[in-house]
């Protein structure tokens, strides 16, 4: 994308920002107009104690340590101070089986990531009543789709000394509207049936949802085309980011519809793309405005905060996610 190319936020677009930087960019955010409105608590005591909100995390962030030792993982996630978690798969493990590794470690398991379609064991969207079985046995409220299922004329195998990024860049890079609009009725449907059972349907985005499509783009076409009483969104904060785009202007222009929130956290490094790229760190040592982000959040109606961190890792996985959530547990919105 280049300099010159920006979306109006009077067609209700949030602006994308310059291939000059996140960072560059940055300064305008937290100078002006988008910083979120003046809350009465601002100030007066740490953001998650003052909302009374439990700090979460995606347990997509402890890899594949989580799966060799539940366990001994969970029991360290509780130990940190972490009282929510996000599945983004079930490890190996039955639904009562995971239910009984987090009571032990003192969690409560609040939203869990699902996919479209699959072979494996879990349950996928095509399978609504074991997935909602599988909920009622977690205590999971919400249903998350992680990513935009792939239409079946891509070919959506790697090709040979491809990276999964790389793959997820090719194959969403051909997408276009009607793909997009295809998982809004996807998101529509599912939602009804969901809502149906007392649980909600979301959709998480990445950085690809931001690409020009046709003069918009597929995050907003998904929030275009799907209907708020069974579709809400989980802003993935360091993706927005990584795209380029401003979070402040996605939660108020939308307001209300993202209710869940990855809080994740990149470096000044990270170049806006569309390609499943960015330089991550533990939340507070990037780039991004918590303080502010935090109550705009809030304000804007986001209940549900996960800190998520994305692979590689200059710290062990325990640390990294330690060091976040000793920041956020002293954070005071402003």
């Amino acid at each position: 994308m280049s300099d010159s190319l920006r979306l109006d936020v009077s067609h209700r677009q949030p602006s994308l920002l310059s291939r000059r930087g996140v960072l560059t960019a940055l300064g305008g955010l937290t100078a002006g107009a988008l910083a979120g409105p003046a809350l009465a608590w601002a100030g007066k005591a740490p953001f998650f104690q003052a909302m009374d909100l439990p700090i979460g995390l995606q347990l997509y962030t402890l890899g594949a340590a989580l799966r060799d030792d539940l366990d001994g993982q969970l029991g360290e996630v509780g130990r940190i101070g972490y009282r929510t978690v996000e599945l983004a798969g079930y490890l190996g493990r039955t639904p009562q089986q995971l239910r009984a590794a987090l009571d032990k470690a003192g969690l409560k398991c609040a939203s869990s990531h699902v996919q479209a379609k699959g072979s494996g064991p879990e349950p996928t969207l095509g399978d609504l009543d074991r997935l909602i079985a599988d909920a009622r046995v977690l205590g999971i409220q919400h249903i998350v789709l992680p990513s935009a299922p792939m239409p079946e004329r891509i070919d959506a195998k790697p090709r040979p000394g491809e990276a999964i990024a790389d793959t997820f860049a090719r194959i969403h890079a051909q997408m276009v509207a009607d793909d997009w609009k295809a998982v809004a009725d996807l998101l529509n449907a599912k939602g009804k049936a969901l809502t149906a059972a007392g649980l909600t349907m979301g959709y998480h985005n990445h950085n690809a949802e931001f690409a020009p499509v046709g003069g918009t783009t597929g995050l907003e076409i998904l929030l275009k085309n799907t209907d708020p009483k069974l579709v809400s969104f989980e802003m993935d904060v360091g993706w927005v980011m990584a795209a380029g785009a401003d979070p402040f202007a996605l939660l108020k222009t939308y307001k209300g519809r993202f209710i869940q929130m990855h809080v994740k956290d990149i470096k000044a490094t990270t170049k806006p793309n569309f390609a499943f790229q960015q330089d991550p760190t533990e939340v507070g040592s990037g780039i991004i405005p918590w303080p502010k982000l935090l109550g705009a959040a809030y304000a804007e109606g986001v209940r549900g905060f996960f800190v998520e961190q994305e692979p590689p890792f200059a710290k062990p996985r325990l640390e990294a996610i330690k060091i976040s959530y000793d920041y956020l547990a002293k954070v005071v919105a402003v």
